[in-house]
């Protein structure tokens, strides 16, 4: 994992030579890997999409067939074939993309070596400019940044920055399978990740948020514009 770190840092690095600005470094590097990512993200959502147009059916074989698991599962694999569908392709893209995110984040929580080769004059000057209310890019945003008369528990609540994490994640993944029969799994999923995002946000760094808002925000304009061109098809 190391490698794609020193990969992502150095590139995240020419990106802050160019705009001389750590956080629009960030935000234009989101843009670039959901660029690449786009081939890998259009897969997992079409998939995603398509299983989720034929939950009826799926129900319908699951009740019919509830106590023969094998003849459930060969009728299930027809149905797949019928609606040309491949279970397993809405999970390789992801399972593609995981240890790329943790690089990623792996990157964006140690700038200092990563990002600016242990330059700490460069990295201290480039993370302290800050970002609208954000003063130091490599710290955690917190409610104390915004209110600083909130002390101790108070204080230590999420910020602004992972309530738009999570208020985004939220959308996104509800635009996702919007119209559509969701299984009680996604639905549970649905609501609890946003919640997750939104504590551990309050530990990572403004950095890290930032490419999870950017990266968030690009996968819902992607899932909208993937929806409109398939109703144009339709």
């Amino acid at each position: 994992m190391s490698f794609l770190y020193a990969i992502f840092g150095k590139t995240l690095g020419l990106i802050y030579n160019l705009v001389n600005d750590y956080a629009l470094s960030i935000i234009v590097f989101t843009i670039l890997v959901k660029l690449l990512l786009y081939p890998l993200n259009l897969q997992q959502i079409r998939s995603s999409k398509a299983i989720n147009e034929i939950q009826p059916k799926l129900k319908e074989l699951q009740e019919k067939y509830k106590n023969d698991k094998e003849t459930l599962a060969a009728k299930q694999m027809d149905l797949y074939k019928q609606h040309h569908i491949n279970p397993m392709a809405g999970c390789l893209p992801l399972l593609i993309q995981l240890p790329i995110i943790f690089a990623l984040f792996g990157t964006l929580r140690d700038p200092i070596q990563y990002v600016f080769n242990n330059n700490a004059a460069m990295a201290n000057e480039a993370l302290s400019k800050g970002f609208l209310w954000i003063k130091d890019l490599a710290a955690p945003d917190t409610l104390n940044l915004l209110i600083p008369s909130a002390t101790g528990f108070i204080g230590a609540l999420p910020g602004l920055m992972p309530i738009l994490a999570a208020a985004i994640t939220y959308w996104q993944m509800n635009s996702m399978y919007s119209g559509q029969q969701v299984n009680e799994q996604m639905k549970t999923m649905n609501t609890i990740l946003p919640f997750v995002i939104l504590f551990t946000g309050r530990t990572l760094s403004a950095g890290v948020l930032i490419y999870w808002i950017i990266s968030s925000l690009f996968q819902l304009v992607q899932q909208k514009l993937t929806g409109h061109l398939k109703k144009k098809e339709a």
